[in-house]
């Protein structure tokens, strides 16, 4: 899966290990910054990747803060995004299923890395559900 990426200086140690592991279970990972943990502004580095996931440059994207709290927000600014703050491998598979969330949104602060790479990892294998779902998700999509 080809899979945009982005933190601020908050989630970036977090960010530089989650490409590494995503990289060696087979996905293609687009690096949108920033280049080290300097002090920066999560908004700019949301609008990156949620920008690759929403031009269909992407399959999907994955932003890390402090909390993810943030970077859900700005992102979800951006028309077609469906980003979801997630600190559970269940809040990830429901998301995913339920919501057809394609922008995840990890805390690099307060959720460990093994648990984030897991986190990752059925966010990424997770389909969404169709069905009942479907409906709901295009009147969240009828609000861009």
């Amino acid at each position: 899966m080809r899979i945009a990426i982005g933190s601020d200086h908050a989630g970036f140690e977090q960010k530089q290990q989650l490409i590494a592991y995503l990289t060696h279970s087979g996905h293609e990972l687009i690096d949108c910054g920033p280049a080290s943990d300097d002090r920066c502004d999560y908004p700019d580095f949301a609008a990156k990747v949620a920008r690759e996931v929403s031009v269909g440059a992407v399959d999907r994207g994955i932003l890390i803060c402090g909390t993810g709290i943030g970077m859900s927000m700005a992102a979800n600014k951006v028309a077609g995004i469906r980003a979801a703050n997630v600190i559970s491998t269940e809040f990830a598979e429901l998301a995913r299923e339920h919501n057809n969330a394609n922008v995840l949104c990890l805390s690099g602060r307060f959720v460990d890395l093994l648990t984030n790479e897991e986190i990752c990892d059925v966010f990424l294998a997770t389909s969404f559900g169709e069905g009942r779902h479907a409906p709901r998700v295009a009147k969240i999509d009828a609000l861009d």
